[in-house]
């Protein structure tokens, strides 16, 4: 039985909707991340780009995987489509993501600046709660700047 009232799924991004999410997210993510990221952890800003544009990389892959299988088990659960997300839903959402990519980034800055294993813990919470509230914004706005698109169904009686 489908939690939807319709009994049908509701509709997902397409391949090349989810594909402009991830790189508007990861450009704009780098534009507003790395200069204070440069900043407060003393990396060069050439060094600074260079690390975050190689866990943008991870990211972007890391994103079009979580933000898929988070939409379709949603979808599947609760019978609604993304751009329908709940607040606390959202919230979950992002630090779920972040942590998944706290996860993966670590031993990379760890290895790329020559920072402590503490240091970089403390470098990378601190990328991932800029990226928290980044992710948060930018999902909420992109949501309501490109919403899903209900899918349209035919009936048999109009194909004949």
């Amino acid at each position: 039985m489908s939690p939807h009232p319709s009994g049908l799924r509701p509709p997902l991004r397409s391949v090349r909707d989810r594909i402009r999410q991830v790189v508007l997210f990861e450009l704009g993510g780098l534009a507003l991340v790395t200069p204070p990221f440069a900043w407060a952890s003393g990396v060069p800003l050439s060094d600074s780009i260079g690390l975050l544009a190689l866990i943008s990389l991870l990211a972007a892959a890391w994103n079009a995987t979580y933000n898929t299988c988070f939409d379709r088990i949603e979808a599947k659960l609760a019978g609604r489509p993304a751009d329908r997300r709940p607040l606390p839903l959202r919230v979950a959402h992002a630090i779920g993501f972040e942590g998944g990519l706290l996860l993966m980034s670590l031993p990379i800055i760890t290895a790329w600046t020559g920072m402590s294993w503490f240091e970089a813990l403390l470098a990378d919470l601190g990328l991932a709660t800029a990226y928290v509230l980044y992710a948060f914004a930018f999902n909420l706005g992109y949501d309501r700047a490109f919403p899903i698109e209900p899918q349209r169904c035919e009936s048999l009686s109009s194909a004949r």
